[in-house]
């Protein structure tokens, strides 16, 4: 077997360059004008359409690997430019269906002889894809559908996933260092994803997860696996037919309000992502469907993620930054999730992002575009080297696509108002103000025991210089108590401080009674004469300024 997949893997990584080579002398050139010399030159826009679509009818002759790669790659912003994110993210995974005979035996493999374990099978599949495909049968006098993965799959994949290892090396010194770091890190990744998504038993708990999580919400349906007839490589579950949720005719005809759909949607999507920590990554409208009660139907769990809490808090922060308009909130949480580089020059992000959201209003000042924001976004991310991470580019590109089929059911759909009234709901909003809040009394607390303990720290500072017998010879004259008088204002300006932010926040705790602010303030204003008296005496800092502009001409004149 192991020499079979390595003759494979030579074979297919002949191919694999053949079908590649003129992407690889368009990039070579790229480098050198006339490949062994010359400068280089320009890549516009249009030469990188061009491109993509040379990409994209490779991938689709390559095969089922290379299919998912590039819907993988059509995810991930930071390794390609927009123009082919664009083109790739229309790329299908919809192959023909391989011969009956070849199914069928896998599906004896697996569980026995199709006529003993299904009362009935239908031989031709309802659809078909790169890896698996679906049929329908009965079982237990009930209707069900019988994923299947595709017969010899396992051996192509491996052989691929050889192959795009060794081509690596390669690919690396047309690209930059940053950019190489992130495609090293995808082989690995779609490596782990593709053998994952070939797993059915996995396939399987993920439904049995998600559904427990939406257990008693007749809003959402999700086929019941069954587990008996079930393995690695078939999945039977409960079949469970609805209309194509962008079929906008039939959704009409059945009286289904789609202003409604589209936020229940966007709002189940939601839960999974920030409550839930797992979600179906694949939201397309092939795998979208609603029953004639306007239920939504979610098929093909194979491609899902998880979201850890890490990055569940501040996806949470993105969404309330992006509805409060917070330039510096939205930085602040891209920066923490690793979407954005730190180093980035953050004046110029900041530019980005009001550029983003200016562009992503509609005719109400309220109304936003997460799409167009997310995808502003994705084009200042590939100028930048960074790793973004799998879950997260998963999240990204569900938002994404979400978000463009909740726009097909009603092209008036807002989707950070409803974004928002989520987060409100959940008590998001609440939670952010208390961490505020938070922030603030332990901000006060270390004020408070520095005015302290700083003077006790200098005191041991000095006694530990003399016992080391250090000797500094530094002549100090302080005629007029300068250090005194700072020292005095320093102490001043912090009490006052603390005596105003006290006297804010006993007032927005509790408006009924004005009391404990009243109190607060005027404790406050002796701080506050004090404070004035220190500034206004007529003996205050007499200094000479050193560094005037008729000093460093001086100075300049005299070197």
């Amino acid at each position: 077997m192991v020499t079979l997949v390595n003759l494979r893997s030579y074979w297919r990584f002949l191919v694999v360059v053949y079908q590649f080579f003129p992407l690889i002398v368009a990039y070579a050139r790229d480098r050198r004008t006339y490949l062994l010399f010359g400068g280089s030159r320009t890549v516009t826009a249009e030469m990188q359409s061009k491109r993509a679509e040379i990409l994209l009818d490779s991938l689709l002759t390559l095969g089922p690997t290379f299919i998912k790669l590039g819907q993988l790659l059509s995810t991930r912003p930071d390794i390609l430019p927009p123009q082919y994110i664009d083109v790739l993210s229309s790329l299908q995974d919809d192959v023909p269906p391989a011969p009956w005979e070849e199914t069928k035996q896998v599906i004896e493999e697996e569980l026995g002889p199709v006529d003993e374990v299904f009362e009935s099978f239908d031989n031709d599949p309802i659809s078909g894809a790169s890896l698996g495909q679906v049929y329908t049968a009965q079982y237990d006098g009930d209707d069900v559908a019988v994923k299947v993965r595709r017969p010899g799959i396992e051996s192509l994949v491996e052989a691929d996933l050889r192959v795009i290892r060794w081509s690596l090396p390669f690919i690396m010194r047309f690209i930059g260092q940053g950019r190489a770091f992130s495609l090293e890190n995808l082989a690995d990744e779609f490596a782990k994803t593709i053998r994952q998504e070939m797993d059915y038993s996995r396939e399987r708990r993920i439904l049995e997860q998600i559904q427990s999580n939406f257990n008693g919400n007749g809003t959402i349906r999700i086929p019941k696996p069954v587990e008996e007839r079930s393995g690695p490589r078939v999945l039977t579950m409960e079949y469970l037919p609805g209309t194509k949720i962008n079929d906008l005719e039939t959704i009409d005809m059945e009286g289904i309000d789609r202003t409604e759909l589209a936020t229940r949607l966007q709002r189940i999507y939601l839960q999974m992502i920030i409550d839930d920590g797992v979600f179906h990554a694949d939201p397309h409208p092939g795998n979208l469907a609603v029953d004639e009660e306007g239920r939504i139907i979610f098929y093909d769990f194979g491609m899902s993620g998880r979201v850890d809490p890490f990055v569940q808090d501040k996806i949470v922060d993105f969404y309330v930054a992006v509805a409060n308009q917070d330039i510096d909130g939205i930085l602040d949480a891209l920066v923490e999730m690793g979407t954005l580089s730190p180093e980035a020059d953050r004046r110029v992000m900041g530019d980005v992002m009001e550029l983003a959201i200016a562009d992503a209003r509609g005719e109400d000042i309220e109304q936003y575009r997460v799409q167009q924001i997310i995808e502003q976004v994705e084009s200042t991310i590939y100028e930048f080297p960074l790793r973004l991470p799998r879950n997260l580019a998963l999240v990204l590109r569900v938002a994404t696509v979400v978000e463009g089929v909740c726009v097909t059911l009603d092209q008036e759909f807002d989707f950070i108002s409803v974004a928002t009234d989520y987060l409100r709901e959940e008590g998001y909003y609440e939670e952010t103000a208390k961490e505020i809040v938070a922030d603030t009394g332990r901000q006060m607390q270390r004020t408070t025991e520095a005015m302290f303990t700083v003077p006790p720290k200098l005191d041991r500072v000095l006694d530990s210089v003399e016992r080391e017998n250090l000797t500094v010879n530094v002549r100090l004259e302080d005629k007029n108590n300068v250090l005194d008088k700072l020292a005095r204002r320093i102490v001043y300006g912090l009490l006052l401080a603390v005596g105003v932010l006290s006297t804010a926040i006993l007032y927005a705790f509790d408006q009924t009674s004005v009391v404990p602010a009243a109190v607060a303030a005027a404790l406050t204003l002796p701080i506050i004469i004090q404070l004035y008296r220190s500034f206004r005496k007529k003996r205050g800092l007499k200094t000479t300024p050193q560094f005037t502009r008729q000093n460093m001409r001086q100075q300049r004149g005299e070197d």
